[in-house]
This record gives structure tokens, C-alpha cells and sequence, in this order.
């Protein structure tokens, strides 16, 4: 959806580049995320951030497939969806340690960020995170109709040290790299509270998943010993914001896209 919504084809994962070829890497450009992972390492044994940063810089200089002109006409998307958050509350951290942990993720991505930017890369947008606490894993106790404000005060948090060091940082690099953040968290609260329309409509339930268990213990692909499914599927998923627990439908990914409102601008 990002690479659509600026009419760019979808980039090529960095897993297939040996079936598809380096050089088609400069046609489309590159995904290097990995599904499940974060700024610093979680419950998945792939790529963290920084890490899947080293492989574009293998790219850039290892395989010379990026020219200094290429990576300066380029433009990098980086995103953290709050998986570190999520593994940290799956390790029993305490709560005491939460802020400055987040302090430490946003430290790190700026690392990160400078690091893509002595890359070559001249703009960058930055993803800042979502309402995390409106995933219907945290609404499901209101039956789908309230976010949890301390989740969301947490995020908040985040946001509010991402853009001030953002500002930081382009100040300190304003005649190099430009970096802008995406305002993921006002784009799916524009549309949760109803202020955002998408295709002349509205999402009716937003707070609501698709596809969910049937009761406690069990999620959207469950099946029990049997077999037998455990979870229920809405009749029109285009009519759903979210699609299970935690992740937003393609309808719900592109109804936030359009409501970036700068996103579009800045390329």
C-alpha cells in the first residue's frame, strides 16, 4: 500500500534475491523487513532493524548493486509497529522499566536512521507508531468498543520522543539527509472516530476484527484437537478495519493511506 499509494510498484523482499536477481532490485526497490520483528530482537529468531539495515549496506558497497546516484534518488521507509513493546510485555518486564525502555527504542531508531542517511539515502520517512491500544486485543474487553488509554498514553509517549528527535536531527543534518515521520497514529484514529470516509463510506465497526476465537483461548486460525475451526469470519471483510487481533485489512491499510495526508508530498 505505501509504494501504491505514491505510484511506485511494491518492492522486492530481500529473501528472494537470488531467484529474482540483484539487478531488478533497482527497478522496483527493496523490502528488507521480516514479519514479526523490531527495532532491537523479540520472540523471532529474524532480522532486527539493524541488522536488515547491514543488508542494505551490503547492497550499497558489498555488491555494488546501488550506485551514490541511485541511493540519492532513493527513498527509505522505515517501520517499527511496536513488536519490542509487544515482547517486552510477553518477557514479564515491569512497568517501572517501561519508559525508559521506549526512551531506548526510540534512541535506536535515530541511530538507525543516521546510519541510512551516511548510506546516501536523502529522504527517509519514519513511522511513527499506531493506537496500539485500539487493536481489538485490547478492545475485546469492551466488546470492540473502546480503546485502552494507557496503552495509547504509552504510544503517545513514544511518538511525542520520536518527533522530538526527529527535529533533532534534521537540524544537525539539514544539508544531507531530510527526515519526515508518518503520522500513522492521527491517520487511524481519523478513522476509528469516524472523521476519516473511505470510498464514499465508513468502516460501521472499527474497533472490531474480521476474523476472531470463538471464545477465550482461542484467535483468528484457530482449531481445536479435532480440528474443528475455533474462530468466526465477518461476511465482508472490506466492511472491517482490522482484520484479527492486531493487524488492520488491506482495505484498512489502504484507508489509512490516504489519510496521510503529507505522505504523498514529500516525494
Amino acid at each position: 500500500n505505501a509504494a501504491r499509494h505514491v505510484g511506485l510498484k511494491s518492492p522486492i523482499p530481500f529473501s528472494v534475491r537470488n531467484r529474482v536477481g540483484l539487478r531488478r532490485f533497482k527497478e522496483t526497490g527493496v523490502n528488507f523487513a521480516f514479519g514479526g520483528t523490531g527495532v532491537f530482537d523479540t520472540e523471532y529468531p529474524l532480522p532486527n532493524m539493524t541488522t536488515q539495515i547491514d543488508l542494505f549496506q551490503q547492497l550499497r558497497h558489498g555488491d555494488s548493486v546501488f550506485t551514490n546516484t541511485d541511493a540519492q534518488s532513493s527513498v527509505a521507509l522505515v517501520s517499527a509497529s511496536g513488536n519490542d513493546y509487544s515482547f517486552y510485555f510477553a518477557m514479564n518486564s515491569s512497568r517501572q522499566g517501561l519508559k525508559p525502555f521506549i526512551m531506548s527504542v526510540v534512541n535506536q531508531i535515530i541511530v538507525n536512521l543516521k546510519r541510512i542517511g551516511g548510506l546516501g539515502v536523502k529522504k527517509i520517512a519514519v513511522t511513527g507508531l499506531g493506537p496500539l491500544g485500539c487493536l481489538p486485543v485490547f478492545t475485546a474487553p469492551s466488546s470492540y468498543k473502546k480503546c485502552n488509554e494507557t496503552v495509547n498514553s504509552l504510544v503517545q509517549f513514544h511518538n511525542f520522543l520520536l518527533k522530538e528527535a526527529v527535529k533533532k536531527l534534521n537540524q544537525e543534518t539539514k544539508h544531507s539527509s531530510k527526515v519526515f515521520i508518518v503520522d500513522v497514529y492521527g491517520a487511524f484514529m481519523s478513522i476509528i472516530e469516524g472523521r476519516k470516509r473511505y470510498n464514499n463510506g465508513e468502516f460501521k465497526t472499527p474497533l472490531k476484527p474480521c476474523c476472531f476465537g470463538v471464545k477465550s483461548g482461542f484467535d483468528c486460525g484457530s482449531v481445536d484437537g479435532e480440528g474443528k475451526k475455533m474462530f468466526v469470519l465477518c461476511k465482508d471483510r472490506k466492511a472491517a478495519f482490522f482484520w484479527d487481533s492486531v493487524h488492520p485489512t488491506q482495505q484498512g491499510w489502504a484507508a489509512a493511506f490516504s489519510a496521510f495526508k503529507s505522505f504523498r508530498n514529500h516525494f
